[in-house]
């Protein structure tokens, strides 16, 4: 009797316990909760822009206010949220609210670094082209709502320009060329754009004409009087220093990749694997070369850099132009999804698709890209945008560009950007639900681009475009780790333009117009390379909750059949991003 009295009250103190535990898990992760929630709230509403492209359209009227009050504000706002996510013992969490509370700290983190030791709204003009122009854009682009609601909204956004013109004259000095350059030619777009991208949804709602009208010239003389502001008087002053300096980069990195892994390991690694893929690059090119050069011989066979540069030369011949690469992209990603569909490789996402050309307010930085719904939007199409080459190319240039982006280039840009790579991903991602929006507002870069270049080996492997595809695979691999050390080498260590070209052109083998094109790209921004870098070499991690060789990013490995995240079950791939993989 008195062993079984012993036992009782063992169990009764046992139960007590889990349910203290149970109750203090419960009470840290409603904390939780209630902070997010508050957090996001405030982000969405002091960043409208933001909101509308995730698909919470409560803010649609409005631009973010760019004054030293609403920035001061928001500064502590943010250090009182880090403040607050500190009190929360995350031990006590559970489930995907553990996961969230790092994103969120990290994200936060970012934002404050971003306003208050990059602050980019002081040096950087294309830091406000949300508000210029991709905020008109968005209420256009899909049709999330009637044409008259959009159009209301359109022009109170259109009456706001004017008042952000102002504060951006107040705020930004000394920019650096490159930047006033293209914030010039996104100006000029963002002008076409108010002027005639709107016409479609006053077709269907032509009782607003004259009531836009108004609205619209307003935006359009604040935007000429800003583009002639940043021609006349900022750009012959324009001699602001574009590289980030080696401290600022250090913690941009930290933030953008969640990763203590430092730059200089990074650039070691990848010019390891450099060596390694210019290695798989011949084996591929070798019967290639044989097989368009059979006169050649065994001794240019050998000589590793003039097999694979006269196998992409030839490689090059087949190729688009401005007037053919939108429909031809078409072609491709309808090949590749039938493809996907034909071996079974992933479960395919019921979600549209539709190739679009890209707006030219967004152009002067990169060829596509995957411009997917918001997370938040219950429903709607996804964009893969693709730019012809800008007017004032030459022809010569025009050449060189789709010579880089041949008809075997547009498979392997297509399978990244659309079909298995950012649609399908994403579009599986968005059906994710958990207790807070975290992973809903803020996307894991490093998972996203991990999968479009995992996306891409699995397509080239399994035979997708044949070998020829396969060569270009490679050569984007190649690019990729080129850049990551390019970013790293322009911002921290002084390259100039000319070292930067000979390692693309050269090293890389990429045709001048890219490689001009990323030199552009390197000196305005840093995230997406070093994304899709880390993203695809780094140790695999679950979600963003750290762990692994390495400090964090994301390896996938195809195992038993291609489209298997390794070691992880349905559910976890799908807290990770990636949804739902066969």
């Amino acid at each position: 009797m008195q062993t079984r009295n012993v036992r009782l009250a063992l169990a009764v103190v046992a139960m007590g316990w889990a349910g203290a535990v149970a109750a203090r898990a419960a009470s840290a992760d409603e904390a939780f909760e209630k902070l997010a929630a508050e957090c996001i709230e405030n982000l969405l509403q002091a960043r409208p822009e933001m909101a509308t492209q995730l698909g919470d359209h409560r803010f649609d009227d409005r631009l973010t206010d760019f004054g030293a009050a609403a920035l001061a504000e928001r500064e502590r706002t943010l250090r009182a949220q880090l403040a607050a996510l500190e009190q929360i013992d995350v031990e006590q969490l559970t489930g995907p609210n553990r996961v969230d509370a790092e994103i969120l700290r990290l994200e936060l983190g970012s934002m404050l670094f971003v306003l208050t030791e990059e602050k980019p709204h002081e040096w950087n003009p294309l830091s406000y082209n949300d508000s210029l122009a991709t905020s008109i854009y968005l209420l256009t682009a899909r049709e999330f709502a009637p044409a008259e609601e959009r159009l209301r909204n359109a022009a109170k956004r259109l009456n706001e320009i004017p008042r952000v013109v102002e504060q951006i004259k107040a705020t930004l000095r000394n920019p650096p060329r490159i930047h006033t350059e293209t914030a010039i030619g996104q100006t000029a777009g963002a002008i076409g754009l108010v002027q005639n991208e709107l016409e479609p949804l006053l077709l269907q709602a032509p009782k607003l004409r004259a009531e836009l009208k108004p609205a619209q010239e307003r935006a359009v003389a604040a935007l000429e009087d800003y583009k002639a502001w940043l021609e006349r008087e900022v750009l012959p002053r324009a001699n602001g220093e574009f590289r980030l300096g080696a401290e600022k980069f250090r913690k941009k990195l930290r933030f953008a990749l969640d990763s203590e892994m430092s730059p200089e390991e990074i650039v070691r690694r990848a010019e390891a694997e450099l060596e390694a893929t210019t290695d798989e690059m011949y084996v591929t090119a070798r019967p290639l070369f044989r097989r368009y050069f059979p006169e050649a011989g065994a001794e240019a066979e050998n000589d590793r850099p003039r097999v694979i540069k006269a196998v992409l030369d030839r490689l090059a011949e087949n190729r688009a132009n401005d007037e053919t690469v939108v429909e031809r992209v078409k072609e491709i990603t309808d090949a590749a999804t039938a493809f996907v569909r034909e071996k079974d490789l992933m479960t395919l996402p019921d979600s549209p698709l539709r190739i679009i050309v890209l707006p030219e307010f967004q152009r002067g930085v990169a060829i596509a890209y995957c411009d997917s719904p918001g997370a938040l939007e219950p429903e709607g199409e996804t964009y893969y945008a693709v730019a012809p080459t800008p007017a004032d190319w030459s022809a010569e240039r025009k050449v060189s560009f789709f010579r880089e982006y041949n008809d075997y280039m547009l498979h392997d840009l297509s399978v990244h950007e659309a079909m298995p790579g950012h649609f399908l991903q994403i579009a599986h991602s968005n059906r994710f639900r958990a207790p807070t929006l975290v992973r809903a507002v803020f996307m894991s870069g490093t998972f996203v681009e991990g999968w479009a270049v995992y996306a891409e080996r699995v397509m080239a492997e399994a035979g997708f475009g044949g070998p020829e595809v396969r060569m270009q695979q490679l050569k984007m691999r190649v690019r990729a780790i080129i850049n990551a050390i390019l970013d790293y080498k322009v911002h921290c260590a002084g390259m100039t333009e000319q070292e930067a070209l000979d390692l693309m052109m050269k090293r890389g083998f990429q045709e001048e117009g890219e490689a001009v094109g990323k030199w552009r790209r390197a000196c305005q921004e840093l995230d997406a390379a070093l994304d899709v870098f880390r993203g695809r070499g780094g140790a695999r991690r679950r979600a963003r909750g750290g762990g692994g060789e390495g400090g964090g990013g994301v390896r996938f490995e195809a195992v038993s059949r291609p489209g298997v995240v390794a070691g992880e079950s349905g559910d976890e791939a799908r807290a990770a991003g990636v949804g739902v993989v066969k």
